[in-house]
């Protein structure tokens, strides 16, 4: 992810309702490298006419675990691997960063994501009450250990 993907990466999060609404601010941190900045991954996938970005991930690296903080494909391009190809590039660049453990949060009530999630290979390790807002809802926490 660079600064130019910005704009597009938060049309596609402002697009889907299970999405974090992440200021600006944060998607410049998330790629910002300095002391300063907790360490992240970010990652786009492009589409293959046009290069235009129609997903992207998000991870804060606290080695040897991470923390998947957003991964989001745009609607159009859902249900076409886009989602499974940038978590293993994800899961590549962990390892390269001596990751072996993923732990991530998602809402109780978005099964689809879930279902993606345990393709993967993450588990259910527990749940936080009224983690998320506007709805306030629980979130089921999974975990992966990487190969």
């Amino acid at each position: 992810m660079a600064a130019w993907d910005l704009e597009r990466v938060m049309e596609i999060a402002e697009s889907l309702p299970q999405a974090p609404r992440w200021p600006k601010a944060t998607y410049e941190a998330a790629i910002a490298v300095g002391v300063l900045q907790r360490r992240r991954i970010a990652l786009v996938a492009e589409g293959p006419l046009d290069g235009k970005v129609v997903g992207f991930a998000v991870a804060a690296l606290t080695p040897p675990e991470s923390e998947l903080e957003s991964i989001a494909v745009a609607s159009a391009f859902q249900r076409r691997g886009v989602a499974r190809q940038l978590f293993q590039r994800m899961a590549n660049a962990l390892r390269r960063e001596m990751v072996d453990e993923v732990v991530l949060e998602v809402r109780v009530s978005n099964h689809s994501a879930q279902t993606v999630y345990r393709s993967l290979g993450f588990a259910e390790v527990g749940l936080r009450s009224d983690y998320y807002s506007d709805p306030v809802e629980d979130a089921l926490v999974m975990r992966l250990t990487l190969d």
